[in-house]
């Protein structure tokens, strides 16, 4: 298993356009690909659990990552994550 913590830039949190995108991007991959915020964990692959963190400006997210093709979901999400949020 991979992970990263990553520190909300975008003025507007996770909010539906770049959760739209994530949600495009993990859906890519075979591996389980989970954010978490504060403790609650949301299935990358799904908007409603994306969005449901509710995710602002200055808050920090983990992503985890375990599966198969791990390694490249790892590199592809972290430039994503920098990127768009």
């Amino acid at each position: 298993m991979k992970q990263f913590t990553y520190t909300i830039t975008d003025a507007e949190g996770i909010h539906a356009r770049p959760a739209g995108l994530l949600v495009k991007t993990a859906a890519a991959f075979a591996s389980d690909i989970q954010v978490i915020k504060d403790g609650n964990a949301a299935n990358a692959k799904k908007i409603f659990a994306v969005m449901g963190l509710a995710a602002k400006k200055g808050e920090t997210v983990t992503v985890t990552v375990e599966g198969g093709d791990e390694a490249k979901a790892f590199e592809t999400l972290q430039a994503f994550f920098k990127a768009n949020l």
